[in-house]
């Protein structure tokens, strides 16, 4: 099995920055991504930001020039800096690793509340 733990979660208020962590433990044979996703009150669950093994990422355009996803491979971490935080990016934030089997894994989630 594998473990997802984020920290980093909490109240900031708009215009602010907060940074996601999360570590990954266990069964851990490859990894093809790690990345951020989000839930905001009474929405689908988003891509936020993705960062592929060989390094190249991917945004949601919402967080384009805001948000930078970086990993630790060593560590098996992968980060979420967030500035220039907005009251629309209020949500709780999930961290996924998608193994070299093509089988994704989700952390618990962590809230993320920007106030106006």
């Amino acid at each position: 099995q594998v473990q997802l733990v984020e920290s980093g979660g909490g109240l900031v208020q708009a215009g602010g920055s907060l940074r996601l962590s999360c570590a990954a433990s266990g069964r851990i044979f490859s990894i093809n991504a790690m990345g951020w996703y989000r839930q905001g009150p009474g929405k689908s669950r988003e891509l936020v930001a993705i960062i592929a093994s060989v390094g190249s990422t991917n945004y949601a355009e919402s967080v384009k020039g805001r948000f930078t996803i970086s990993r630790d491979n060593a560590k098996n971490t992968v980060y979420l800096q967030m500035n220039s935080l907005k009251p629309e990016d209020t949500a709780v934030y999930y961290c996924n690793l998608r193994n070299g089997a093509w089988i994704d894994y989700w952390g618990q989630g962590t809230q993320v509340t920007v106030s106006s």
